[in-house]
């Protein structure tokens, strides 16, 4: 059965990552001569890793990996990530693994909005208000983005949290169900996140619109 009510073309994230990924792309490592072609969503997936620091450019080639994750097609059930063994398995899987990739994407561009983002208009930074402005405009960006992956996120749980999936546990990505679970009864919550940093981003973008950087 093909994946119900597919979104993944009707909105594009904004121009700003499309910028850094395609940085990446031209000015990224090249692959040694004997690399393995990347192809499936799950080879995408597995060059996804976790960093320490969250530096810019880690950041973003982690959100250009799961990006490719996104457009790849899936490989084959013997090759998945969980124990597949029918259809209806088959079908769960891909709705969970579409809404994981969509969690960490959410994940990725908070991470990067907060290099961006500043949580106090200090009175002394009055001098580099033009430059602090197109920062707060960077992480707005980036949390917005956020924002729109979070949605597609609560969209792919909403159907592996269908009645029809509910005795279906599969094995090997427990995680990914426990993440489905905590969305659908609101423990799991990235819009509550995202929509206070844009409020409070927006506090501290008013106090700059308000100084006078004459004075310093």
């Amino acid at each position: 059965m093909p994946l119900a009510a597919d979104k993944l073309g009707m909105r594009r994230p904004s121009l700003f990552v499309f910028i850094f990924i395609l940085l990446f792309s031209i000015l990224g490592p090249s692959p040694p001569l004997d690399a393995y072609i990347v192809t499936y969503k799950e080879q995408y997936y597995r060059l996804f890793h976790q960093h320490l620091n969250q530096y810019p450019d880690e950041t973003m080639e982690n959100i250009y990996w799961l990006e490719q994750a996104l457009k790849a097609p899936f490989a084959n059930p013997l090759w998945a990530m969980a124990l597949i063994e029918d259809e209806t398995q088959w079908e769960k899987y891909r709705y969970l693994f579409m809404m994981h990739i969509n969690l960490h994407l959410a994940e990725q561009h908070m991470f990067l909005g907060n290099k961006w983002n500043k949580r106090h208009a200090y009175f002394y930074n009055a001098p580099f208000r033009e430059a602090i402005l197109e920062s707060l405009e960077i992480a707005e960006t980036c949390f917005r983005t956020a924002l729109y992956y979070w949605e597609e996120a609560q969209h792919w749980a909403a159907l592996a949290n269908e009645r029809r999936f509910r005795w279906i546990n599969l094995q090997r990505i427990q995680f990914w169900e426990d993440q489905a679970f905590r969305i659908e009864n609101g423990r799991l919550n990235y819009g509550r996140t995202v929509q206070r940093e844009l409020t409070q981003l927006q506090s501290v973008r008013e106090a700059f619109l308000a100084m006078d950087d004459s004075t310093y």
